[in-house]
């Protein structure tokens, strides 16, 4: 509640206040109605939230996109038409070199990168200008801190 509102609440020019976010100043005023927040827990909410999961999990598998993660970077790269790896991976030094070093070593072009960190987890997107061969993908997951390497 705003400053002048809350002058307005107390001087009685405001017969009451009902909200789902009170603040600890109000807690007790006689005229303050204060509701939990339960904006998730409606029939709606719940099937909106199962709807938008679906369709994030369907994005990560797709294009590699993570979006509201608890542990994993927000992640979001248009696609450029052509094949995409998506590695999860330690966030340390070197990373980008070693996945950069294992495709250019096959002869295949980096049209698109992306590397976003959280913590101890890094993501890595990388869009190339040909399919990449299953030895240099097997290549990519064997370098040491690579968790994870998807084709999409």
């Amino acid at each position: 509640m705003r400053c002048c509102s809350r002058t307005a609440l107390h001087s009685g020019k405001l017969k009451s206040y009902v909200c789902d976010f009170p603040t600890s100043r109000l807690k007790d005023h006689p005229r303050v109605i204060m509701l939990p927040h339960l904006g998730a827990s409606t029939g709606e909410a719940e099937e909106n939230c199962a709807i938008m999961v679906a369709d994030q999990v369907r994005d990560y598998l797709e294009n590699g996109t993570v979006h509201n993660s608890v542990n994993f970077p927000e992640m979001s790269m248009p696609r450029n038409g052509g094949p995409r790896l998506a590695i999860v991976n330690a966030n340390v030094p070197h990373m980008i070199e070693r996945i950069s070093k294992a495709i250019s070593g096959a002869g295949i072009n980096i049209m698109d990168m992306l590397n976003k960190s959280r913590g101890e987890i890094a993501c890595t997107l990388v869009d190339t200008a040909a399919p990449v061969p299953v030895e240099v993908v097997a290549q990519i997951a064997d370098v040491q801190g690579v968790l994870g390497v998807r084709v999409l």
